[in-house]
């Protein structure tokens, strides 16, 4: 797969959690945050990342530079995408289903955030199983990565897409 240049993109980035965790250590605890961060333009390209620090600002910071390493695109029909696909990671499973222009985004917190930055703007999607952020997250972006457009998969096939949509 190739590598998209996040230098030449216009990103919007979205925090979709911060966790604070704990060390106790002989002196006591010794607090940090993980920060869950998106980012997309809007137009079919998403990616996510996850930093880790002593200050919140800096684990955001280090967040949206993991982001921009892992960016993915994703193929779109319109405003929803081509087909109905189930994203899974780990026990985090994402039901996504296209929907009619007008519905809107219909999702979950994690879900929503990841949706809006690719640039959806009419889906349906349940969480099933897991609800941890990073699981849900990172399953949408599975799923999303996994999806054709008719075009890509009668390219692949070697045939005309009237042949592929029968």
């Amino acid at each position: 797969m190739t590598r998209i240049d996040a230098s030449k993109l216009e990103l919007n980035e979205r925090v979709v959690a911060i966790n604070r965790v704990s060390k106790t250590v002989k002196g006591g605890r010794v607090m940090k945050f993980a920060a869950l961060v998106v980012v997309g333009d809007g137009n079919g390209i998403v990616g996510f990342g996850i930093g880790k620090s002593a200050e919140v600002p800096d684990a955001i910071r280090k967040g949206i530079e993991d982001a921009k390493k892992h960016l993915i695109k994703v193929s779109l029909k319109g405003t929803t995408i081509p087909h109905e696909i189930v994203g899974e990671f780990g026990a985090g499973r994402v039901l996504m289903m296209p929907a009619p222009e007008g519905t809107g985004v219909i999702a979950g917190g994690p879900v929503r955030a990841v949706l809006e930055m690719v640039g959806i703007h009419d889906i349906r999607t349940k969480c099933l199983r897991s609800n941890n952020p990073c699981n849900v997250v990172t399953a949408t972006i599975n799923g999303l990565a996994a999806l054709r457009t008719a075009e890509e998969v009668a390219a692949i096939r070697g045939k005309s897409v009237e042949e592929i949509i029968g």
